[in-house]
């Protein structure tokens, strides 16, 4: 009896399953799919802008296109005619010059009353000496520079400095080896340096150039 009840009760029990298993209309997430589909397909196209004053390739009498972009927008001004002529005398006329002077291949920018210290020891100099200092590549002051090229005539300018002495280091032993070898040896190093003083330095006029 229950044998017949069981099988009787197998093909009602396939069908639901099989009505359960089998995707409907509203199991699916129509909703999702139907908002992710609008705001996909409502997107604007982006266009841009054209103006019509622009030309697509710009010449002298046509304007420029606005993605192009001038790097200089008006011509570079003209070296001005005899400018150490018109300019030397304002420039001179300043106080608080300054001066890039070549000291040996070394650049140094320094004003009247500042010191030197030169990375090595001058040969044939002793304390008190006055050096004068011809090579400059730059002079200046609050408003008007003047730059070399690439030197300054040494006829515009006179820089002189007085020699203070000799500095040296402390003795420096540095001790040397190499990889599996027992023996060292030692180097030792001890650096000495000039120091200079900028005692003067004038600008001059014209007529003071001229003369010389």
């Amino acid at each position: 009896m229950s044998r017949a009840l069981f099988r009787s009760s197998l093909p009602e029990l396939g069908s639901f399953s099989a009505a359960r298993l089998r995707p409907t209309a509203a199991v699916l997430p129509f909703s999702w799919t139907t908002t992710t589909t609008r705001s996909f397909n409502s997107t604007a196209p982006i266009v841009e802008p054209v103006s019509s004053n622009n030309a697509p390739n710009p010449t002298a009498s046509q304007v420029r296109p606005l993605a192009l972009k001038k790097s200089h927008p008006a011509a570079p001004p003209s070296p001005i005619a005899d400018s150490v002529k018109n300019l030397l005398p304002f420039l001179a006329a300043q106080p608080g010059h300054y001066i890039t002077v070549h000291i040996h291949g070394f650049p140094y920018l320094v004003q009247e009353g500042d010191q030197i210290r030169l990375p090595f020891r001058m040969p044939g100099v002793l304390p008190g000496d006055v050096l004068r200092l011809n090579r400059a590549s730059v002079i200046g002051s609050r408003d008007y520079t003047m730059k070399g090229s690439p030197h300054i005539d040494e006829r515009v300018f006179e820089c002189r400095a007085t020699v203070l002495g000799v500095e040296s280091e402390p003795l420096r032993i540095k001790i040397k080896k190499k990889r599996r070898q027992r023996r060292k040896r030692q180097a030792k190093s001890k650096h000495r340096y000039t120091i200079l003083r900028v005692s003067e330095l004038n600008i001059k006029n014209l007529e003071e150039a001229a003369a010389e």
